[in-house]
């Protein structure tokens, strides 16, 4: 995993635990380069760390893309969590608060959802879940 970014785009492995912390550790640098706020800061490193850990429970693993927008008049950071798992079978019931697959408290995707600006869930059955949020600052 890459925990020291260089240039606005990368990839992130999420196989393990230690990749999700690792992940946490990843979109906290992201988010200093860009000069986020700590709110913001901690709003995307949270979302970040649900979503990773959803995808490793849920879609067996996966990857983290990031991609910083620096563009002079606006800042954020777009991170898509991409997994090849079983997919989820009904999006509207999933994004439910309280709703949960396993064992969880159901606040994962709802929860990271209000975290962010935009938020995109896509999934198949048999073929996987795409999760993309944008944070702005």
């Amino acid at each position: 995993m890459t925990t020291d970014p260089t240039g606005d785009e990368g990839t992130a492995p999420v196989r393990s635990e230690t990749d999700v912390v690792l992940s946490r550790q990843l979109v906290r640098k992201l988010t200093q380069q860009i000069n986020f706020s700590l709110v913001d800061q901690t709003k995307m490193i949270t979302a970040a760390s649900e979503l990773s850990r959803n995808m490793l429970i849920y879609g067996g693993g996966g990857d983290m893309r990031w991609t910083l927008h620096r563009d002079g008049l606006r800042a954020g950071l777009t991170l898509s969590f991409i997994d090849n798992g079983p997919g989820i079978p009904d999006l509207e019931l999933a994004m439910k608060d309280g709703w949960t697959s396993g064992n969880g408290m159901g606040k994962g995707l709802s929860g990271s959802k209000r975290l962010v600006n935009e938020f995109e869930l896509v999934s198949a059955v048999g073929q996987g879940t795409r999760v993309t949020i944008t944070r702005w600052k």
